[in-house]
Formats: structure tokens, sequence, C-alpha cells
């Protein structure tokens, strides 16, 4: 059976499969959705998909910097 049969001429979706929600930001930290935008994306229009993808690459600095986790903590503690 040839996979044609389920391609479409629809705007991929951009999940990985690294579905974590930040807990300020609200947005997934995998493809940067937010919730209402991953359970909303099978009935989007593809206009509407096309304009969340646009606007991904802006919410990649939406989480804050890691402080380095307990190396950093140590290493600051023998200061």
């Amino acid at each position: 059976m040839s996979d044609e049969i389920w391609k479409r001429n629809e705007v991929e979706s951009p999940c990985i499969k690294l579905c974590v929600v930040h807990p300020e930001s609200r947005l997934c930290t995998g493809c940067l959705r937010s919730i209402d935008e991953i359970g909303g994306w099978s009935r989007m229009t593809p206009e509407a998909r096309r304009a969340v993808m646009a606007e991904l690459p802006s919410r990649a600095g939406a989480f804050g910097k890691r402080r380095g986790g307990r190396a950093a903590k140590l290493a600051r503690r023998q200061d």
C-alpha cells in the first residue's frame, strides 16, 4: 500500500515529541506552541498554522537561562 494516500497538502506540525510545558511561559519547550495552539492544531486553517509557525522563532528566548544545576550550586558554595 502506498503512503501517497495519506499525504496531505497541509502545514506540518512543529512537534518534536519533547512535550514539556514551561511553568512560567506556558509554552511547550519542544515545539514552542501554547497549549491552546497544540490542542487546536488539527482544527486550524492552513493560514492559521502558517501564522503560528512564523511566530515560533521569536518565542525561542521565552525560557530563562539555566543557572548550571547542581554543579553550579556547589561551585557557588565554595566561593
